[in-house]
């Protein structure tokens, strides 16, 4: 008998209590292991119009639906007596009589949430709206995976009634209708042949998976929110499991699942060759630790493929080589490199240019790219450094410089960017410790580790593979990864269903961005028809004229979201700077909440709402997200502004700033909330503006 599972039932498990998940556990486990146990008590549905339902009776109240044949189990969905019932009586498994995927269908004429589109007659005050697919032919609607009984719905959809329709619909039939309304031009879902089991096509992949053995279900319902591990989605998987001649890349905005790629790009690694090892690498050791987890919980039934998997956030993995091939790095601060600077300016009886316009360019241009000699300086294509250098200038410059390299090397310190480029040079003509590299939230990839990355993978065939998003970028500055080697045009693929983040969420911090992104080197990443697979509540924008003010009212936000069921650490709360984190964590006491301090070293805890600034929300992820103190002079951050020294630059800021801010919004799933004190950054009237 196949032991299948819903991806319905992991979003129903997820919404329970943690007793309660423990008793669902309890009989799903004792259901895979005997379904014809004596003490499994099993109710045939009479109000079901799918007759395959059957109700199983956990405990006193909560009921787990199942469909049952003689040759499969399926668990779909678990609640309270009452609602379960209802779930099931709603809806029915069918085949898809185009595609041949199995969905779940709703009853159309049980379904109370929508009203049937009505076509009346226009007036001038009151307009009717128009049917978005009304000239699309039955048959193309259903090979997007639209259920028969649902086409009439479809039809009569307008912009308004979209999304609620949307909601009542399988995710592929969905999917397509967004893109189609927004100008888009979905495929057709695949066609099964008639020998091929409904279960087995790829969008009833996306929300049905054989549970082979006890493994692999306590897998699947340990972190019963990270349905990601189980139900892929095609468009993912395609890029997952294809092979390229060189680097690839895969983009997307915010949601769009570019995480997972990775994930399971490194696992079909591992899986399709053997005796290879794999770097899983991240930006940060938060982030490598939350990639772990999943890895760990993706894998957790084959420690033979994980022993090949390692997870290093980018510099603690350089680091580690540099030591086993060098020694020990001892690594120059910033506050050294600033030393060495002023000592410099002495000697030369002083500088034209300011300490901090001095230090950003060694930072970003001189160490980035470990330049060391004028004539490299002299020459170097200063991308990002929109300050304009004549010749003369570069010279005064490097004598500076070049003093700051002599420092460095008389007392034998070596910087980040240097770890990456020793490393870079001792791969030449040597076997690279890794078969495969795959590298998640490269959009803040540096020079340096870039220049290693390329050594590392050279010229061999799915040897380096990229996630990122250029709207993300907060971290570094734009520069050409085709003079570094890595090129990849025409391996480069944006992804635009998200699945994440609710339409509501994405389409307002959207208008932080441009629909249009480009690297140095010409590859473009579009927004356009992004969409968003939910519906959610619209996001709250507000300011205050005091900072107890802002306090209270995000308290009253974060108490209201644990009235409706959602647990502390499915709360985040995020400021610009550490300067703020007062403002934060006594929202989250106000609350009557703990709250737990992200930093580098700490990912979120269980019982404790997350709280960090905006450049350690990157990554994460959480139902709902407070985005506090976003007054003037703190988004952008006066501190940076004052730094431009011409104001070129400061477009640069500008772009980081408002990225931050989109990364910090779209941390949120259902829910989230903006708020600043009067004067408020001026951001928050782009979020506020109308579409």
């Amino acid at each position: 008998m196949h032991f299948r599972i819903a991806d319905t039932f992991t979003a129903s498990l997820a919404r329970m209590t943690g007793d309660e998940q423990k008793a669902v556990k309890t009989t799903a486990f004792d259901l895979q292991l005997n379904p014809a146990a004596p003490g499994l008590s099993f109710h045939k549905l009479d109000h079901a119009r799918d007759k395959h339902f059957w109700s199983v009776r956990v405990n006193a109240d909560i009921r787990l639906i199942v469909h049952r044949t003689e040759s499969s189990l399926l668990l779909c969905y678990v609640d309270h007596h009452d609602p379960a019932y209802r779930w099931a009586e709603r809806r029915k498994l069918e085949t898809h009589p185009t595609t041949g995927a199995a969905q779940f269908v709703e009853i159309r004429e049980q379904v109370r949430e929508i009203a049937v589109p009505q076509f009346v007659a226009s007036t001038p005050a009151a307009p009717a709206a128009k049917p978005l697919f009304a000239d699309i032919a039955d048959e193309v609607l259903l090979g997007y995976g639209v259920p028969g009984e649902w086409l009439a719905d479809v039809r009569g959809a307008t912009e308004d009634t979209l999304l609620t329709i949307a909601d009542h619909l399988p995710a592929e039939a969905a999917e397509a209708l967004l893109e189609l309304a927004t100008g888009g031009t979905p495929k057709a879902a695949p066609v099964a042949t008639p020998q091929t089991n409904p279960f087995d096509h790829p969008d009833a992949q996306r929300r049905f998976r054989v549970m082979t053995d006890a493994a692999a279900l306590e897998q699947a319902l340990a972190w019963p929110w990270d349905r990601w591990m189980v139900f892929l989605h095609p468009a993912q998987r395609e890029w997952v499991e294809r092979d390229y001649s060189g680097p690839a890349r895969v983009s997307g905005s915010a949601g769009t699942g570019k995480t997972i790629v990775a994930l399971h790009r490194a696992v079909h690694l591992a899986r399709t060759h053997p005796d290879s090892r794999v770097l899983l690498a991240t930006f940060s050791d938060t982030l490598a630790r939350a990639l772990h987890g999943r890895l760990r919980r993706l894998i957790g039934g084959e420690p033979q493929l994980a022993e090949r998997i390692e997870v290093h956030a980018m510099d603690a993995i350089g680091l580690r080589l540099y030591e086993r091939r060098r020694g020990p790095a001892r690594l120059a601060t910033g506050e050294v490199i600033q030393d060495l600077l002023a000592a410099a300016v002495a000697q030369a009886g002083g500088s034209r240019f300011t300490p901090g316009f001095l230090f950003s360019e060694w930072r970003e241009v001189v160490d980035a790219w470990q330049i060391g000699t004028w004539e490299e300086y002299r020459d170097v294509r200063r991308l990002g450094r929109k300050t304009r250098l004549a010749e003369a200038q570069r010279a005064a410059l490097w004598a500076l410089f070049a003093q700051v390299r002599a420092g460095l090397d008389a007392q034998g310190l070596v910087t980040p960017a240097g770890v990456f480029t020793g490393l870079a040079a001792d791969l030449a003509g040597q076997a690279p410790p890794f078969d495969f590299a795959v590298v998640d939230e490269a959009q803040d990839v540096s020079i340096a580790q870039l220049r290693f990355l390329a050594a590392l993978g050279g010229d061999r065939p799915n040897a380096l593979f990229f996630a990122g998003d250029l709207g993300q970028r907060i971290f570094q500055q734009p520069f050409s990864w085709k003079a570094l080697g890595v090129e990849v045009r025409g391996r480069a693929r944006t992804l635009h269903v998200n699945y994440r983040t609710s339409h509501q969420i994405r389409s307002q911090a959207d208008r932080l961005l441009g629909a249009d992104v480009a690297d140095v080197d010409g590859n473009v990443e579009s927004r356009r028809g992004t969409v968003s697979v939910f519906n959610g509540v619209a996001p709250a924008v507000r300011s205050f004229w005091s900072e107890e003010a802002e306090i209270a009212a995000v308290g009253a936000w974060l108490a209201e979201r644990a009235s409706e069921g959602m647990a502390p650490h499915e709360l985040g709360v995020f400021v610009r700077t550490e300067a703020q984190l007062d403002r934060a964590t006594s929202a989250v006491a106000r609350a009557g909440m703990s709250a737990a301090l992200l930093d580098e070293h700490l990912d979120t805890r269980p019982g404790a709402v997350c709280v960090g600034t905006m450049h350690l929300a990157k990554g994460l992820e959480f139902r709902a997200v407070a985005v506090m103190a976003c007054d003037d002079e703190v988004l952008p951050l006066q501190e940076r502004i004052e730094s431009v020294t011409d104001d070129a630059d400061l477009q640069e800021v500008y772009d980081t700033e408002r990225h931050l801010l989109y990364v910090a919004c779209t941390r949120a799933r259902d829910c989230l909330f903006i708020s600043g004190v009067t004067p408020t950054s001026e951001f928050l009237e782009d979020l506020q503006m109308a579409d």
